[in-house]
């Protein structure tokens, strides 16, 4: 008998329902296929045998989740998850799934943290929890901020692909006016956080300001979010490499909570 919780695997083999992971499978597999698939292929693509997956196809048609293309028969995802996702804002359940963790996260570390997402161009803060202590970091809840000479901005570049963040960067006012070799500059620092996950500045905004930044998602997410410990600066070799295991937690607890997993690298 075990005396300790199960992981998170070990939940999902005790509690396995076959058809349902079936439906899974050819649902995640389809997901990242550009063309129609023929059922040949999808059944050696999820390891199961032509009947299995001529059942299940056949199921997840007849109720609008999968197409058959009339030209290949080849089976693609429909418009049906999307319409369903948009049912609720995907910054709702982030919001619900983040906070209880933010704020233990603040007690544990005793530094304020901030979830920040683009809008429009612009890092927008969606959450804060403050720091316990009596002098701290505070961020404005709805607060616009700059893409490109923030931690929390920086995290979001490094997790789109080259094309996106090429289009977002071109319509920033203040990308435009670096020169070439500070373009460069900033373009290997973002693959360098793509590499690392992680971003660090010591007082960027301001003399005193420590910052650490993760990604919430991967690159392959729809939803993603930058969490981020502001702090004060307490002495002068001081960082927060030591809140960064606590920190990692933090936002691998939040993206189980909305169902979103992380690559190891962005």
């Amino acid at each position: 008998m075990l005396d300790r919780p199960l992981t998170s695997e070990e939940r999902r083999l005790k509690y396995s329902v076959p058809a349902v992971e079936k439906a899974l499978d050819v649902i995640e597999y389809l997901s990242d296929q550009a063309v129609p698939v023929p059922q040949a292929q999808i059944a050696r693509a999820v390891g199961r045998n032509a009947g299995e997956i001529f059942r299940m196809l056949t199921c997840l048609e007849s109720r609008g989740y999968l197409r058959r293309d009339a030209a290949s028969g080849g089976y693609a995802l429909t418009l049906k998850l999307f319409e369903l996702s948009r049912t609720h804002s995907p910054y709702e359940g982030l919001l619900r799934a983040a906070q209880p963790h933010m704020r233990k996260l603040a007690e544990t570390i005793r530094e304020s943290c901030h979830l920040s997402v683009f809008h429009n161009g612009q890092v927008l803060v969606l959450a804060q929890e403050e720091s316990p202590r009596p002098f701290r970091l505070s961020v404005e809840v709805g607060s616009l901020h700059s893409p490109l000479h923030t931690t929390s901005g920086r995290v979001l570049l490094a997790a789109l692909s080259d094309a996106e963040r090429d289009a977002l960067l071109g319509a920033q006012p203040e990308w435009q006016k670096k020169t070439r070799r500070a373009k460069a500059d900033l373009t290997a620092r973002l693959d360098a956080i793509r590499a690392s996950g992680i971003e660090r500045q010591d007082g960027e905004r301001f003399i005193g300001g420590l910052d650490l930044g993760v990604l919430i998602g991967s690159a392959k997410s729809a939803v993603k979010a930058a969490l981020t410990v502001a702090a004060l600066k307490e002495h002068a070799d001081a960082d927060l490499e030591s809140v960064l295991p606590a920190l990692r937690d933090c936002a691998e607890a939040i993206m189980r909570d909305i169902g979103l997993t992380q690559d190891k690298h962005l």
